[in-house]
C-alpha cells in the first residue's frame, strides 16, 4: 500500500515539475495599449530610443551631474525567462532618465491610473524609486530633466534608515499668488517594511478620480485612499481666517493661572538655616582607627626617572600607593561620624499658591480674514502632463521598474495587469493540480484513486466498534477486560433450540409414538 501511494505521489510530481508543465511559464509579449498615454514593458533590448538619459547637472551642487547607469536587462532571480526591466546599475550615484507620453493627459473627467513594478534586488538601505508626471511646459527638453524639472505628480516607494514611505505629492497652483505648492498624502497606517525587505517585485498603483478622491495600491490591496481637499498636507484650501501677525499682548495682561498667596507670611519658628543633614552625635570613632596614617603614601620604591626635567616636567612626586597599615586597620585617616537627616530642617519657605483672582487665561492674537485664501473646490483639474520621469539616489544597486502605464481608463489597467503583473503570479498548489489536467487527462483518475483510497481506509479502521460503547449497554469485552456478571442469556446448561431462535413442533415425533405404543402392548400382555 505504501509502495502504491509513493509511486502516485511520484507521477503526480513528474507532471507538475515536468517540462511541459514548465512550458507554460514562458514569459508572453505584452501588446502596449493603443489607448493608453504611457506604456512601457522594457522587454526590447537596448534601451529604447525613447527614453533619454538626463545630461543636466543638479542644481546647487557643483560638478555633480546624473552620472549613474542604466541599464534593460532581466532580473537576477528570473520568474519568467525573457522578461526584462530598466535597472539602475550603479550605487550612490544620481540617475536620471525621462520619455515622451504617446499623448500629453489632461485633467478633465476620467480617471488617472498611474502603476508601476519595483524590484528592490539586492534590498534597499537607502533611497527612492518613485516616478515623477512632467508638466507640460514649453521648451521642456528630456535631456535636461532634473530635480528642478517642474513635475505634477510625483509617486512611488522611498525608505532611508527605519523610514518606510509610498509618497504622493502633487504640484498645486496658488489662484492668488500663481505660485506652486507641494501637497503630500499622508503615509498609511500599514507597515511598509516588508515590501522594501523581501526581495520580491511589487506593484505599486496610484488612482486619482474626477471626485478628487485617490486611492494607493500595492499588489492590488489598497494601503490608503482619501480626499485630495481633506487628507493633504499642507491643505490645498487655506483657512478662512489666520492670527494678525501685527497683534502684540496688552499691558497688564496675567496669563498665571495659580500665584503665591500675598497675604501668607513665614511661621517664626521657620528655620531656613537649618541644614538638611547633620552629624551622628550618638557615632563613636571604632577602635583600632589610624587617624594620623593616610589611605595613600608615595610609593617608596618609586625613583625619579633620568631624563626628569623640573624646568620642563616640573617638580617630581612619586605616585601613590596604598598604606600597607591601614590593611590591617579599621580605618585611616580623619575619622567623621556619619550623616543623619535633620529632624529639624525645613528648607526655604515659600508662600502657598492660590488661584489667581486677575487670571485672564492665555493670549492670542485676534483673527482676520486671510488675505492669501482662495477656494478651490477642484484639485483635480492638475497641470497637464507630458513626460514620465526617473530622478533617483540609492545607496544600494539593483532597482528594477517594470511596466509602466499611464491611462484613463481602469478596464485598460485591469488588462494590463493582468498581462504583465499576472503573468509572474505563481498558481497554488491545487490550481497547478488542476491546470495539469488539461493535456493529461488521466490524472483525474489518479486524483480519485489518491483521494478516495485514503478516505475508505479511514472509515474501515475507524468505524464505531461495539466493544467501545458505553458500559451500561450489551457489547462485547476483551479477554483482558475484568469480569462481568451473567445475565439471563447467560445461563449454564446444553443449548436449546430456543436459545436458537427456532420454535419447536407441535405435537410429539413419530419415534416416540411407536414406543409409547410397544410399551402399551407389554401392559396389556402382562396383565393378561
Amino acid at each position: 500500500m505504501a509502495n502504491s501511494l509513493h509511486v502516485i505521489l511520484a507521477c503526480i510530481w513528474f507532471c507538475l515539475t515536468s517540462p511541459l508543465s514548465k512550458g507554460q511559464n514562458v514569459y508572453r509579449n505584452v501588446p502596449v495599449p493603443k489607448k493608453a498615454h504611457f506604456a512601457e514593458t522594457f522587454d526590447s533590448a537596448p534601451l529604447n530610443r525613447n527614453w533619454v538619459r538626463s545630461k543636466a547637472d543638479k542644481v546647487g551642487e557643483n560638478n555633480l551631474k546624473y552620472d549613474g547607469e542604466w541599464a534593460v536587462e532581466e532580473s537576477y532571480h528570473q520568474v519568467l525567462p525573457g522578461n526584462k526591466g530598466l535597472v539602475m546599475k550603479s550605487a550612490g550615484r544620481h540617475h536620471a532618465i525621462s520619455a515622451h507620453l504617446r499623448s500629453v493627459y489632461h485633467f478633465k473627467d476620467k480617471p488617472l491610473c498611474l502603476q508601476y513594478e519595483v524590484y528592490f534586488q539586492k534590498g534597499v538601505d537607502c533611497g527612492g524609486a518613485y516616478i515623477k508626471l512632467l508638466s507640460d511646459n514649453a521648451g521642456f527638453q528630456l535631456d535636461q530633466f532634473s530635480d528642478a524639472t517642474p513635475y505634477t505628480i510625483m509617486f512611488g516607494p522611498d525608505k532611508c534608515g527605519t523610514s518606510y514611505k509610498v509618497h504622493f505629492i502633487f504640484r498645486h497652483q496658488n489662484p492668488v499668488t500663481g505660485q506652486y505648492e507641494e501637497k503630500q498624502a499622508r503615509q498609511p497606517a500599514t507597515d511598509l517594511s516588508g515590501y522594501f525587505n523581501d526581495r520580491k517585485p511589487h506593484l505599486y498603483t496610484l488612482r486619482l478620480y474626477p471626485d478628487n478622491t485617490y486611492e494607493i495600491l500595492i499588489d492590488l490591496t489598497i494601503i490608503s485612499k482619501g480626499s485630495l481637499l481633506e487628507d493633504m498636507e499642507p491643505p490645498v484650501n487655506p483657512p478662512r481666517e489666520v492670527l494678525d501677525p501685527e497683534d502684540t499682548v496688552p499691558d497688564g495682561w496675567d496669563d498665571r493661572q495659580r500665584i503665591p498667596d500675598p497675604k501668607a507670611t513665614k511661621p517664626l519658628d521657620w528655620d531656613e538655616d537649618a541644614p538638611e543633614l547633620i552629624p551622628d552625635p550618638a557615632a563613636q570613632r571604632p577602635d583600632g582607627w589610624l587617624e594620623e596614617e593616610q589611605p595613600f603614601i608615595p610609593d617608596p620604591e618609586a625613583g625619579q626617572p633620568d631624563d626628569w626635567s623640573d624646568e620642563m616636567d616640573g617638580e617630581w612626586e612619586a605616585a601613590l600607593v596604598s598604606n600597607p597599615l591601614c590593611a590591617r586597620a579599621v580605618g585611616c585617616g580623619p575619622w567623621s561620624p556619619p550623616l543623619l537627616h535633620n529632624p529639624a530642617y525645613r528648607g526655604k519657605w515659600k508662600p502657598p499658591m492660590i488661584d489667581n483672582p486677575n487670571y485672564q487665561g492665555p493670549w492670542q492674537p485676534r483673527s482676520i480674514p486671510n488675505p492669501g485664501y482662495f477656494e478651490d473646490l477642484h484639485p483635480f483639474w492638475m497641470t497637464p502632463v507630458r513626460a514620465v520621469g526617473l530622478e533617483l539616489w540609492s545607496l544600494t544597486s539593483g532597482v528594477l521598474f517594470d511596466n509602466i502605464l499611464l491611462c484613463d481608463d481602469l478596464n485598460i489597467a485591469q488588462r494590463w495587469t493582468q498581462d504583465t503583473w499576472g503573468q509572474r503570479q505563481q498558481p497554488g498548489l491545487l490550481q497547478q493540480l488542476f491546470v495539469a489536467t488539461v493535456k493529461r487527462p488521466w490524472l483525474w483518475g489518479v486524483y480519485v484513486f489518491s483521494v478516495g483510497l485514503p478516505v475508505i481506509l479511514f472509515v474501515s479502521f475507524m468505524w464505531p466498534d461495539k466493544r467501545f460503547g458505553p458500559p451500561d449497554q450489551d457489547y462485547y469485552y476483551k479477554k483482558s477486560d475484568e469480569p462481568q456478571p451473567d445475565g439471563p442469556q447467560d445461563l449454564e446448561g446444553p443449548p436449546s433450540l430456543s436459545d436458537y431462535g427456532v420454535t419447536s413442533r407441535a405435537g410429539p415425533r413419530k419415534r416416540e409414538i411407536k414406543r409409547a405404543q410397544k410399551k402399551s402392548d407389554l401392559e396389556l400382555k402382562v396383565t393378561e
